[in-house]
């Protein structure tokens, strides 16, 4: 059949006859001053010079960090584009509530970016924020809140004095604070009728670990808190760590002396509004391992998301202590986590979605009735967890138990070279990806520079993790 393919152009011009194939039109003969013509090596005279591209030094990429006159560390991180992200990391979460009424971390995430001194709504927050294609998030962990704005560059100034306003100016009105209450309630009705467990399982799972101390504290509010937080118990937490010291104000797409100016600015020397009283009473313990069982009973019958009910399954997660991300053994430990890999039993894909993982080959697939096995590693700057995370009907746990606590034993064993290499390549392929998004970025700068006053940049981190 090739034989019969058009083989030349012509054929299809419309007017022009087709061509055989052992035919060839004779081309016009050209004429002895084309023929002569050679392209010339030297550039015209009064052209301009070329201009070539060419890679810069590292130095430019490098993140910045300056410290003001009150401690508060200013990071940033240039990059291309229109758009920056700039935000507040404060040095402060659930695990420094031992003095406080559990909670109050979950309630100043929902609180944010409501009315401050400067701006009496929500909505006129919202609206200053479009005038520059701006959006804004708040998010708080175990160990840290962050506020984080992301918007046109152009408009740096109005969202630095924005996040300070925010962070240190909020009015906490009574009104703003029952609707949050109504809000923590929603989303802790939510959370127990969610079939995804994961997220009140990592919640068990620091619970037992670290019984009654820093990272094993409640993460969400409790119900019998909601109705106790008001602004006074929000002013005590707000001015022992809310203070300069424990805040880094990090930018990534915008230059370093820009975002120093503006936090000269809006950040120094500025009075909150709880007072500026001397911090009494920081919680510096560091976190202890206990260890531990929690167990959770629920009906989840009723619970279902359209005609067809959702199988009656136990999850179990499973930890062991590893180390916090300050030490050496935290490469090896987000290696191992992404060697034994998982996921859930109807994840389809190749080697990039972790199919050659250990809780791939040795569990899902094996056992047909597991539904998922997933490996966590959950690292702070005092402790780490290394989990996994199982489903199965509620007939075979003791088994999946069983099957668990032996992959936590084959970690201790041999480890081929090709898995071993499989999982770094996987782990560095992952960390690249991660931070070409602009907001993941402008939290590696925060959260490192917040821990350790500097930032390991990716090529760094790729070097440590070849080693």
């Amino acid at each position: 059949w090739g034989s019969l393919s058009v083989p030349h152009r012509a054929s299809h011009r419309s007017g022009s006859p087709s061509v055989c194939p052992s035919v060839r039109p004779r081309s016009p003969p050209r004429s002895s001053a084309l023929s002569e013509q050679r392209p010339s090596r030297r550039p015209r005279s009064g052209s301009r010079r070329a201009v070539f591209a060419a890679a810069e030094g590292r130095e430019r990429f490098e993140t910045r960090v300056t410290v003001l006159e009150n401690v508060l560390r200013v990071a940033s991180q240039n990059k291309f584009g229109q758009f920056c992200t700039v935000g507040l990391l404060i040095n402060s979460g659930s695990r420094h509530e031992a003095k406080y009424l559990s909670g109050i971390a979950h309630f100043l995430e929902k609180l944010a970016f409501s009315s401050t001194a400067q701006f009496s709504s929500k909505d006129e927050i919202l609206l200053t924020l479009e005038k520059h294609g701006g959006i804004c998030d708040c998010q708080a962990s175990r160990d840290t809140i962050m506020y984080a704005v992301s918007a046109d560059a152009k408009g740096l100034d109005t969202v630095v004095n924005l996040l300070a306003d925010v962070a240190l100016q909020p009015r906490l009105s009574d009104e703003e604070i029952e609707m949050t209450r109504m809000a923590v309630r929603f989303e802790l009705e939510d959370l127990n009728m969610r079939p995804d467990p994961e997220p009140l399982l990592t919640e068990m799972i620091h619970a037992a670990a670290y019984r009654e101390n820093t990272v094993g504290l409640k993460r969400f509010c409790p119900v019998e808190n909601t109705d106790k937080i008001d602004q006074k118990v929000l002013h005590s937490y707000l001015s022992n760590y809310y203070t300069p010291d424990r805040m880094v104000l990090a930018g990534v797409g915008i230059e370093h002396e820009q975002l120093v100016e503006c936090a000269k600015k809006y950040l120094l020397g500025v009075e909150p509004v709880w007072g500026s009283a001397q911090t009494k009473e920081v919680d510096r313990s560091v976190a202890q391992y206990t260890g531990g069982i929690v167990k959770v009973e629920k009906d989840m019958s009723d619970v279902s998301l359209g005609p067809t009910p959702i199988p009656e399954l136990t999850h179990i997660m499973i930890g062991l202590e590893s180390c916090s991300f300050l030490e050496e053994d935290f490469i090896p430990f987000a290696v191992l986590n992404m060697m034994m890999g998982g996921g859930g039993s109807f994840s389809a894909g190749g080697p990039g979605k972790g199919m050659f993982t250990r809780l791939y080959l040795n569990v899902l697939n094996r056992h047909h009735w597991m539904y998922n096995a997933t490996s966590y590693h959950h690292s702070y700057e005092d402790t780490g967890l290394l989990c996994i995370h199982a489903s199965a009907d509620p007939k075979q746990v003791r088994e999946m138990v069983e099957i668990i606590t032996r992959e936590f034993i084959l970690m201790a064993g041999a480890i081929g070279e090709v898995e071993l290499e499989r999982a770094k390549t996987q782990l560095k392929s992952m960390l690249m990806m991660n931070l070409e998004s602009r907001p993941v970025i402008f939290e590696d700068v925060g959260r490192q520079v917040l821990a350790t006053n500097t930032r390991k940049l990716p090529h760094e981190l790729c070097a440590l993790i070849s080693e």
